[in-house]
């Protein structure tokens, strides 16, 4: 997921809508093609980073917080796999008849709706998420307290920053990439 909102960030314009270079640049066609393609895998990834996070509560689970945690994650996955598959047709109507599409209305609309898709609905459900496991690392110490402060803050930035700072898609992956490296190495050392 990094890898992927990276590649989008630096391949795709950040002004939605400025149809850009990118359009009728195959390499940047080539770039989001790859991304489109990596993101099922990084939502499945994510499925099982929730599956892990469940387990390690175990009977600790409080039907409440659980309710939301699930809720947040998979709308997360939903919102960002609308968003993929939007972005996927939209690329494969430029790669069929480029110059058409790249200064109609469908262009403005595919843009406009797969930024609502990501900033709006995925990285705010992303938000909850991380407030809602920081929540419950809190209560039941399954995570260390410094990586609850770490992903409130991460949350906070989130929803603050979206709308101004695109780059901060990069929070939540980088929270998880952080609470699995814990998990793993916690892991580790109890074996």
């Amino acid at each position: 997921m990094i890898i992927g909102l990276g590649l989008i960030r630096t391949a795709a314009p950040d002004d939605i809508f400025s149809a850009g270079s990118w359009l009728s640049n195959p390499s940047k066609r080539r770039i989001i093609a790859a991304v489109i393609y990596m993101i099922p895998f990084a939502g499945i990834a994510f499925l099982w980073f929730m599956a892990v996070l469940r387990t390690r509560l175990g009977q600790l689970e409080d039907q409440f917080f659980a309710t939301v945690f699930l809720g947040s994650g998979l709308m997360f996955v939903a919102s960002l796999f609308a968003a993929t598959a939007l972005a996927g047709a939209f690329l494969e109507s430029i790669n069929s008849q480029p110059a058409i599409l790249s200064d109609s209305d469908t262009f403005a609309f595919v843009r406009r709706a797969v930024r609502a898709f990501l900033n709006i609905f995925a990285i705010k459900m992303a938000a909850v998420f991380m407030f809602t496991t920081c929540t419950i690392s809190l209560r039941t110490a399954i995570l260390p307290r410094w990586i609850a402060f770490l992903g409130f803050a991460c949350g906070l930035l989130s929803l603050a920053l979206i709308s101004n700072w695109a780059w901060v898609q990069l929070l939540f992956p980088l929270w998880m990439l952080v609470v699995s490296t814990q998990i793993l190495v916690a892991d580790s050392y109890r074996r």
